[in-house]
């Protein structure tokens, strides 16, 4: 079924027109203890809250939610590089200083902390543990654990957490429960995002590797949720903690994690995946492909009314999601080739053949947001701020640019005349139908891809019919799950699939995804390998923005630079969200504005029979 939500785009329009009326000095919390913290204003919740907007604190408790995920993992620990650990693990357990609200653009209340202080300028920030603090085990949360996670996540954990770790100059203990952050750097976010790293306990780890552990050593974690039973590559189970130390203590968390269990089943391919779903064994399911949410829909528990649709909007930027270009492989270094590439990419009918023409495509990296680039030349601030770089960037950066468009035919007829136009001028020509390089040597790439991933493979198996056209046939290449994390750890392909969500606050998350530091950082998630002066720029400027009005103008600034890099192929974007589950899950009607995101599901659903 489709439900009607209160929460649609326009609140997070609101939400950023509100931050924009306010002045920067407010925006500061001055050195006085605070219950929350926002990026820019004030938060939204008065100290007094109740609950979450989005959550329901009269929810009952019971019942399981039943996930599945196709892939592999060999590590339970979610905060390390070594080995494949399941992506929703980081979000399950280990609970941090601070929360983020999924209701407002970037804005932090008390978790583990009971308040939180920082200078005007942002230069430090401290915060005050709760007395009530506990891990799963019992034993107290204490100032040694903070400091022991920061220093050892920033240092040997997750390459994600080195990046704010190189910008404290130091962490110290100012009172029994007080800890203090102090920063290198002229850096807004900073603040915020001391509050958002996950607290461990740093006793379990005396005398072991953190480092090296992985199915033999689960973090002791202070979440709601602690893994009860596991088996490697079949299965991961939750159960809520009945004593759980937050509960009738923490304002935040009420009417959240209400599920007694939490079960996420792993599959070899996606067909199993949903075979499982259909029979009952999996009981919700996110569905990414709209052509089967219309035409496979039908089985009996839905027909039965056992089993419901719900399809759930959000506010948020797109993101990226499509196939990324290495651009260390000499094949994609030039920028007129990646241009080709996206010019044989036939979008319309791809698009027309995988979801019958229903999934529209993302436009740019926060396309679908208040943040997305504006079409057109580049004009004010944004202009400002991108004409220092205008010799070392592309020139449509600034004059305009928009992704290629088919006539829909399987041809293509068009666009294949451009990106042979744009081979040529980067040095290519067709030989004995073979598209060839200046020394003779055939143009040939690797598309590296997951074995599991049946609806990629099939966009692909499309594409390469378009580039057979341009005398080009590349390598596609199916490996596990295992091998391609190694593989993309170590940016050993030439295209590879590609997705990142964006978040209305971008921060210093956006060095991790491209920035030029990032590049070379084994593990890390800037694929396309992009280096560039500008992007840093327009990063820094976000980060250091004093104005809301800067902050847009930084961001979509920033947005146009890497659209029109032409670094990755964008195919659809899910401007909602469709999820089919048991109906006697439960949500409640008021969506935040970041809609289906980490920190909703399983968060504030419930079970209910009836």
């Amino acid at each position: 079924m489709t439900r009607p939500f209160l929460t649609q785009t326009g609140r997070s329009l609101r939400a950023l027109a509100l931050a924009a009326t306010t002045s920067a000095l407010a925006a500061i919390a001055t050195a006085e203890p605070m219950h929350g913290i926002a990026m820019y204003g004030d938060p939204a919740l008065p100290p007094d809250f109740a609950h979450l907007p989005y959550a329901n604190p009269d929810a009952p408790t019971g019942g399981a939610m039943v996930t599945s995920t196709v892939g592999s993992y060999d590590s339970l620990n979610p905060f390390i590089t070594k080995g494949t650990s399941y992506w929703q693990l980081r979000f399950l357990m280990g609970e941090s200083l601070m929360a983020r609200s999924l209701d407002e653009p970037f804005t932090l209340y008390g978790l583990l902390a009971e308040s939180i202080e920082t200078a005007e300028d942002r230069s430090w920030v401290e915060f005050t543990l709760r007395p009530e603090a506990r891990f799963s085990d019992g034993s107290p949360v204490t100032v040694e654990d903070v400091i022991w996670s920061y220093e050892t996540l920033g240092t040997i954990g997750h390459p994600r957490y080195a990046g704010f770790y190189s910008k404290v100059d130091s962490i110290e203990q100012t009172g029994d429960r007080s800890v203090r952050f102090t920063f290198n750097v002229e850096d807004r976010e900073l603040a915020l995002l001391a509050g958002l790293r996950p607290i461990l306990q740093k006793a379990q780890w005396e005398g072991l590797d953190f480092a090296e552990s992985g199915i033999d050593n689960v973090p002791v974690v202070s979440s709601p949720y602690v893994i009860t039973d596991f088996e490697p590559n079949r299965f991961i189970e939750f159960s809520r903690n009945e004593d759980y130390w937050g509960e009738d203590v923490v304002p935040f968390v009420n009417g959240l994690y209400n599920l007694d269990t939490l079960r996420i089943e792993f599959f070899g391919d996606e067909v199993a995946a949903f075979e499982a779903f259909k029979v009952g064994e999996v009981n919700s399911n996110r569905e990414f492909n709209v052509n089967r949410w219309e035409s496979q829909y039908n089985f009996e528990l839905l027909q039965t009314g056992e089993y419901v649709k719900s399809v759930l909007p959000h506010s948020r930027p797109s993101g990226m999601t499509g196939f990324v270009m290495n651009t260390r492989s000499d094949q994609f270094a030039d920028i007129r080739v990646r241009d080709a590439m996206m010019h044989a990419f036939n979008f319309e009918f791809i698009n027309d053949t995988i979801t019958g023409g229903a999934q529209p495509r993302i436009t740019s990296y926060f396309s679908n947001s208040p943040l997305a680039m504006q079409e057109g030349p580049a004009t004010g601030r944004v202009l400002e701020f991108l004409e220092p770089f205008a010799g070392s960037i592309p020139e449509d950066a600034i004059s305009g640019y928009a992704l290629p468009v088919s006539d829909g035919s399987e041809r293509n007829r068009a666009n294949i005349g451009t990106a042979l136009d744009l081979m040529e001028q980067a040095g290519y020509t067709i030989q004995d139908g073979v598209m060839t390089g200046e020394d003779g040597t055939p143009f040939t790439f690797e598309i590296l891809l997951e074995n599991a991933s049946t609806e990629n493979t099939a966009i692909i198996d499309i594409y390469t019919e378009s580039l057979s056209r341009l005398g080009i046939t590349p390598t596609v290449t199916l490996v596990d799950g295992a091998q391609y994390k190694e593989r993309t750890d170590a940016y050993d392909f030439d295209m590879t699939y590609y997705r990142h969500g964006l978040s209305l606050s971008p921060g210093n998350e956006q060095y991790l995804y491209w920035g030029a530091e990032a590049a070379n950082t084994t593990g890390g998630r800037n694929l396309m390998g992009v280096q560039s002066e500008a992007i840093d720029a327009m990063i820094n400027r976000l980060l250091t923005s004093d104005s809301q009005d800067d902050f847009l103008a930084a961001t979509r600034a920033m947005d146009r630079l890497l659209t029109a890099g032409r670094y990755v192929i964008p195919i659809y974007q899910w401007n909602i969200s469709r999820i089919a589950h048991d109906a006697d899950l439960k949500f409640p009607d008021t969506m935040p504005i970041f809609g289906d995101w980490p920190g909703w599901q399983p968060d504030v659903w419930w079970y209910e029979e009836g």
